[in-house]
């Protein structure tokens, strides 16, 4: 069953991934606009705005990651057959960033391009991407569940989610400096903290949910 949901979501994922890649692409588009042609700030400053553009990215879908089921009763339905909340919301992260990490780490190929990032930057950040966008994905499920069935639930999931993504927004930012290591070790710190306290975190929202 499990497997059935992470297929389930992964699907509704991948069709709805085209706004949060547009939004990436789009971003990446007008950034240039926005500093000037200058191709050492842009190359300087690209990966950090292409970090920020993914983290508000992954803002888009969180409306939809858990409140359809809880108003379709869906929820209540894997309580019955014996499913964990922390396995569905384990099961929920890993469908959400199946839904939405790949595309966007795809997306960072013509957005380094826009940017004129050479490969190496281009290469730490396809790295930090990979090991920061779980994390995203956690923190999205976990906002998802916590302001699931509130009014103004869209705004409010992106005002909590914004500050506990800080600490991934700057070490990975870091991660692009050339020789600096010690970033992105922080950032896999910070990634793996995140992604293995979220399920239990989102779980506890739902069981409350509930109650």
């Amino acid at each position: 069953m499990i497997v059935a949901l992470i297929k389930r979501d992964t699907v509704r994922g991948l069709r709805a991934a085209g706004l949060p890649v547009a939004f990436f692409l789009i971003a990446a588009t007008l950034f240039p606009f926005a500093v000037g042609p200058d191709a050492k700030l842009l190359a300087s400053a690209g990966g950090g705005m292409l970090w920020l553009a993914a983290l508000l990215a992954a803002l888009l879908p969180i409306e939809r990651l858990v409140a359809p089921d809880a108003d379709a009763g869906v929820l209540d339905q894997f309580v019955v057959r014996g499913l964990a909340d922390e396995s569905v919301a384990a099961a929920k992260i890993v469908a959400h960033w199946l839904g939405f990490g790949p595309p966007l780490m795809i997306a960072a190929l013509p957005g380094a391009a826009l940017l004129g990032l050479d490969m190496a930057t281009l290469g730490r950040l396809e790295a930090g991407l990979a090991i920061g966008t779980p994390a995203l994905a956690a923190l999205g499920v976990t906002v998802a569940a916590l302001t699931v069935g509130l009014r103004g639930a869209g705004a409010l999931a992106g005002l909590m989610l914004l500050p506990l993504a800080i600490p991934l927004l700057i070490f990975g930012a870091g991660a692009l400096r050339a020789g600096d290591g010690e970033a992105i070790r922080l950032l896999a710190a910070t990634a793996l903290l995140l992604t293995a306290g979220a399920p239990f975190a989102a779980g506890a929202a739902l069981r409350a949910l509930r109650d």
